[in-house]
């Protein structure tokens, strides 16, 4: 508790300070016209103490470009500290000590020292008659909203200067903190709106024609004070997910928002002890050999590692030393094991086949293609090999390679439905629940592929398949690479299909995760319109110029929900992109948000005899 003396020094200060504060703004702008130049001042004052939850939020903004989303004891005391100061104590302070101030003023107490010329002007009459009784002699605003006396006009235009002014301008505090909080809860938020609704309701006891005042001119710094936090802008992408990422050795993520417990300091290392050279026994003493019971043995693990390796670099083989000939690589020839049924489509790789595995009994799609040289097909076993440890249940898998007459075959999954291009051609664009569905779909079977170091490069609304049960899945990987693929080949086809693929990419950058993510964001949003986000062009070389020059992106959704986050995954630098990760983490948050769940159709089920009645499509073209 402070002392008698402490607290009248205290509330001395705080009438100084409000007392400089308004002769501040008399200074700046008073102008000597109705309702007069203290009144003015007044609306000046209530704009100057504005700027206190504007610094608070633009602080805030400025701390997550550091933090992040990690929101632990720290930050939140920091932000509750921020959200204290700016949003509630300072305002409320600097509120009712002007209050006083006119109180003091009006009864010519001389607590406060002002200038003799401003003490003069306070006993000017305008149209409201003299300053001094408008502003400090007048009922308080708590008597004139629960003890009203004046009639229906006048009572409604107290209640649009008490109420309904500071709840506009509680919503443009709101606004700063949330926006403030972009890419991350907003939760936090809390710690700035919840002190400036508290000293709304606070400053009822101030007069209230001042507090009336105070609040016009409060009204439009809270609606400017959202540029500066949006110049600020939200932390980059990198940030956000450096907080998501798993320590090593951690077996479950810890939520965001939860405290971390504390971790005690490891023990330094210890080397182990050295291992005695292995001495094998005498003849005498080993055991003669002895049959297992049982003759089936469990298959070993496969090394992860290795597989992931495999794939390292995305694209062709590098050429080999001169004078040095690759190994020929051990790809057994299929015989009459496959029997092909019938052509499912033509590209420029090779030719896809509806086919059956007799030794199986099951169908399934063989894609077959020409490997010029050994090199070629070394390239495409070690890509069949690492995309053959991808496992997910949207991804399309592959089963073997094998050696066909008319070059080397990749057998995958027979997958029956229809491409997403033909369901957006015949059926028109996605809403957006079913977009954020398949957006969370191929996203997480991309990450499978990206964690076993297989990239797709061709990532397009025909290269996902819409099953009958309205479920997504992606294909065609393209395995099948000749040399110098990855620009243009002799007939013209091109690693990627211009109209979605990335700038880097279409420049002669190395193929990333980051370009199929983008890869993957132009695919929904030509869901979402029916168009390639840089609109179509007469060829594939006009197509293909557009996207190395990263012309601007004039075909995005303009009523999506799903927009903001398109123009970030659509950036022209790829740094700047959101990971998978965040994207899926982004539409979690929106789907649950808007009372959906994650599981569920993309789009409408494909019926078979809609299937039946077009031209059947398999998981490769």
């Amino acid at each position: 508790m402070l002392s008698g003396w402490t607290r009248k020094e205290l509330v001395d200060a705080v009438l100084e300070l409000a007392a400089s504060l308004l002769s501040f703004a008399h200074t700046v702008f008073g102008p000597g016209f109705c309702p007069g130049d203290w009144v003015w001042a007044t609306s000046m004052a209530g704009a100057l103490v504005a700027l206190l939850p504007v610094l608070g939020t633009v602080v805030i903004a400025i701390v997550r470009k550091g933090t992040g989303n990690t929101y632990n004891a720290t930050t939140l005391t920091v932000f509750g500290i921020i959200g204290g100061l700016t949003a509630f104590l300072f305002p409320w302070l600097l509120f009712n000590g002007i209050g006083s101030v006119y109180r003091s003023v009006f009864a010519n107490e001389g607590v406060v020292d002002f200038t003799r010329a401003e003490l003069a002007s306070f006993s000017e009459s305008h149209c409201v008659g003299t300053q001094s009784s408008f502003l400090g002699g007048q009922a308080t605003g708590y008597e004139l909203l629960f003890h009203p006396y004046e009639d229906w006009p006048m009572y409604l235009l107290r209640l649009g200067g008490l109420v309904v002014v500071p709840a506009v301008c509680l919503l443009f505090v709101m606004l700063q903190a949330r926006m403030a909080l972009r890419r991350g809860p907003k939760w936090p938020g809390r710690f700035v709106w919840i002190p400036f609704a508290a000293f709304a309701l606070l400053s009822l006891p101030v007069e209230a024609n001042t507090a009336a005042f105070l609040w016009l001119g409060f009204l439009p710094i809270s609606v400017l004070g959202l540029v500066p936090v949006l110049v600020i802008g939200p932390p980059s992408w990198s940030t956000v997910e450096r907080n998501y990422q798993k320590p090593e050795g951690a077996q479950h993520p810890q939520p965001v928002g939860a405290q971390q417990p504390g971790q005690q300091k490891p023990p330094p290392y210890q080397p182990p002890p050295p291992v005695p050279k292995y001495v094998p026994p005498p003849q005498s003493m080993r055991q003669p050999p002895f049959p297992p019971l049982n003759p089936t043995r469990r298959e070993p693990e496969p090394d992860r590692a290795a597989l992931a390796r495999l794939a390292a670099d995305p694209g062709p083989l590098p050429f080999a030393p001169r004078g040095a000939a690759p190994p020929p690589p051990p790809i057994k020839p299929s015989g009459s094991r496959f029997r092909k049924v019938r052509a499912l489509g033509h590209g420029g790789f090779g030719t896809v086949w509806l086919a059956v595995d007799t030794q199986l009994d099951r169908t399934v799609a063989v894609k077959t293609a020409h490997a010029p040289d050994a090199e070629t097909e070394e390239r495409m076993l070690r890509e069949a090999r690492a995309l053959a440890a991808v496992h997910h249940p949207n991804c399309v898998r592959v089963y073997d390679i094998v050696s066909e007459p008319d070059g080397l075959g990749l057998v995958m999954e027979y997958i029956e439905g229809q491409p997403l291009a033909d369901r957006v051609t015949s059926g028109g664009p996605l809403d957006d629940v079913a977009v954020a569905r398949l957006w969370i779909t191929m996203a997480g079977a991309l990450s499978a592929a990206h964690a076993k170091g297989v990239l797709h490069r061709d990532v397009k609304p025909s290269n996902i398949i819409i099953d009958p049960d309205g479920n997504a899945h992606l294909i065609d990987f393209g395995i099948a690479r000749s040399k110098g693929d990855s620009t243009l080949t002799a007939t013209g086809m091109m690693v990627g299909t211009p109209d979605f693929l990335a700038s880097e990419t279409a420049a002669g950058a190395n193929a990333t995760p980051a370009s199929d993510a983008w890869q993957l964001a132009a695919t929904v949003s030509y869901a979402l319109t029916g168009k390639p986000p840089r609109g179509t062009r007469d060829n594939a070389m006009a197509a293909l110029m557009a996207a190395a020059k990263g012309e601007p992106l004039s075909e995005l959704p303009t009523k999506s929900a799903h927009q903001r986050l398109l123009r970030a995954s659509l950036e022209a630098d790829p740094a700047r992109r959101p990971t998978l990760n965040a994207v899926a983490r982004e539409l979690s948050d929106w789907l649950a948000r808007e009372g959906h769940t994650e599981t569920g159709p993309v789009t409408q089920i494909v019926r078979r005899q809609h299937i039946e009645a077009e031209e059947r499509t398999r998981p490769m073209r």
